[in-house]
C-alpha cells in the first residue's frame, strides 16, 4: 500500500488532554509507517510545536493544505464538519473519545462511512443515543506508546511513593480526599495536572518513580504500561484498584467515566490502598504491555481508512443538496446545542452565591455607595 495522506482534526492541541496526546501519538506512529499525517486544529500550542519538530505539518487553517487528504480521520464533530466542508469528495472517519463532551457527538453526512468508539461505553453512546449502525461502527481501544512509557523497577512490598495524575485535580475535587487517605496510609504524595499548574509534557520521565497512581482513562493505562499500581479517581468519582481479575473488564471501559461510579472518600480510597499488591500490579502491567501496543492501534486505523477508501471510490457521485441538508441538519443542532449551554451557564451564574451576595451588599445604602466611590476610584487610577 503506498503512503496515504490522512487529516487529522481535532478542537484543540493547545493542551496536554486525552485526544490531544492521542492525536500526537497517532500521528507519530502513522509517519513512522511511511504515511503522511496532518493535523488541523483551530489552537495550536506545545504539542503543535512537538508534532512539527517531528516533521508533522501542522496549520490551524484548512486553506493553508495545498494538497487534497485521502482520508479524513475526525476527533470532533465541529472540526470534522469545517474539513468535509473544505474538502468535497473526500471521505471520513468520525472518532469518539467521550461519554459526556457535546463535541464528541456523532455528525450525520454522506462521507463519514465508518464511526469507532474508543471504548464501550462511547460505543453505547453512538448506537444507543445517536442511531449508529452497527455495521458501520468500530471499537477501537486505546493504546499507550509502549516505547515511551518504559517499565519501571520493581515495586516495593507497601506503596512509599504515589501520584495524582489529572488535569482535573484540584482541592475543589478529588485531591482533597486524596492527600487525606495518602497522609494516613503514610505515603508520599504528588500532583501532576493543568488545575494545579503542574503540566507535564513528558510524563513518561515521571511515572516511574511512583509506586501508585491515582488517576483514569488513558492517564491510568500508562500509568499501568510503567508497572505503577492505580486506582482508578478522578473529579467525577472513584473506582477500584486495577487488578490482575477485573483488567479486561476495565480496559473496555478505558479505564473511565463509567468505572468510576462511587463517591471520593478518604474511606473508599484507604480501601484500596489496603489492597495494593505489587505481585499482581506486576501481571497487570505485563497483561498491558502485551495488548496495548500503539503500532497495533496504529495498523487497525490504517485498515479502517483503507476499507473507507475503497468504499467511497466504488460508491456514485456525491449528491451536493444530500450533503448541504447534512450541514444544515448539523448547523441547526450546534444553534441548539449552543444555547442550551448558553442557558445553563446563565443558571449558574444566577444561582452562584456570589452573585446573590452582590445583589444583597447593592440594596444596602451605606456599603452600595461605598463599592461605588471604590469603583469611581479604581476607574481613575486605571486611566
Amino acid at each position: 500500500m503506498l503512503g496515504l495522506r490522512i487529516l487529522i482534526t481535532n478542537a484543540t492541541l493547545a493542551s496536554l488532554t486525552g485526544t490531544e496526546t492521542y492525536v500526537r501519538d497517532l500521528a507519530l506512529g502513522l509517519l513512522r509507517k511511511g504515511h503522511t499525517p496532518i493535523v488541523y486544529a483551530p489552537e495550536l500550542g506545545e504539542l503543535a510545536w512537538e508534532l512539527r519538530n517531528a516533521t508533522i505539518p501542522v496549520i490551524d487553517n484548512l486553506g493553508s493544505l495545498g494538497v487534497t487528504p485521502d482520508v479524513i480521520h475526525g476527533n470532533h464533530n465541529t472540526e470534522l464538519m469545517t474539513a468535509l466542508l473544505q474538502f468535497p469528495g473526500v471521505p471520513a472517519v468520525f472518532f469518539c473519545h467521550s461519554w459526556t463532551d457535546w463535541i464528541s457527538s456523532p455528525p450525520s453526512h454522506p462521507r463519514i462511512l465508518a464511526y469507532v468508539a474508543v471504548d464501550d461505553t462511547c460505543r453505547d453512546r453512538l448506537v444507543c443515543e445517536h442511531g449508529i449502525p452497527e455495521e458501520r461502527l468500530r471499537v477501537m481501544l486505546h493504546a499507550a506508546d509502549l516505547e515511551r512509557f518504559k517499565p519501571r523497577t520493581p515495586l516495593p512490598s507497601r506503596p512509599l511513593r504515589a501520584l495524582v495524575f489529572s488535569n482535573n485535580a484540584n482541592k475543589w475535587t478529588h485531591l482533597s480526599a486524596v492527600r487525606e487517605a495518602c497522609v494516613q496510609a503514610g505515603i508520599e504524595l504528588d500532583v501532576v495536572g493543568s488545575a494545579v499548574n503542574a503540566s507535564s509534557s513528558s510524563p513518561e520521565s515521571l511515572l516511574g518513580n511512583y509506586d501508585l497512581v491515582f488517576a483514569k482513562a488513558r492517564c491510568a493505562l500508562e500509568a499501568l504500561g510503567v508497572g505503577a499500581a492505580v486506582i482508578l479517581c478522578d473529579a467525577h468519582g472513584s473506582g477500584p484498584l486495577v487488578t490482575s481479575a477485573e483488567l479486561e473488564r476495565l480496559r473496555r471501559l478505558n479505564f473511565g467515566v463509567r468505572t468510576l461510579s462511587e463517591k471520593t472518600t478518604t474511606d473508599l480510597l484507604l480501601r484500596e490502598i489496603e489492597r495494593y499488591d505489587p505481585a499482581d500490579a506486576t501481571e497487570v502491567s505485563r497483561r498491558v504491555r502485551a495488548n496495548s501496543d500503539l503500532g497495533a492501534v496504529v495498523d487497525e486505523a490504517l485498515g479502517l481508512y483503507t476499507d473507507v477508501i475503497a468504499e467511497y471510490r466504488e460508491m456514485p457521485p456525491a449528491d451536493p443538496e444530500q450533503e448541504n441538508r447534512a450541514v444544515a441538519d448539523y448547523l441547526r443542532w450546534l444553534t441548539l446545542s449552543a444555547r442550551r449551554r448558553q442557558a445553563e451557564c446563565e443558571s449558574m451564574l444566577a444561582n452562584s452565591l456570589t452573585l446573590r451576595l452582590r445583589n444583597r451588599v447593592g440594596q444596602l445604602p451605606l456599603l452600595d455607595g461605598l463599592l461605588s466611590k471604590l469603583a469611581n476610584l479604581a476607574h481613575r487610577r486605571g486611566k
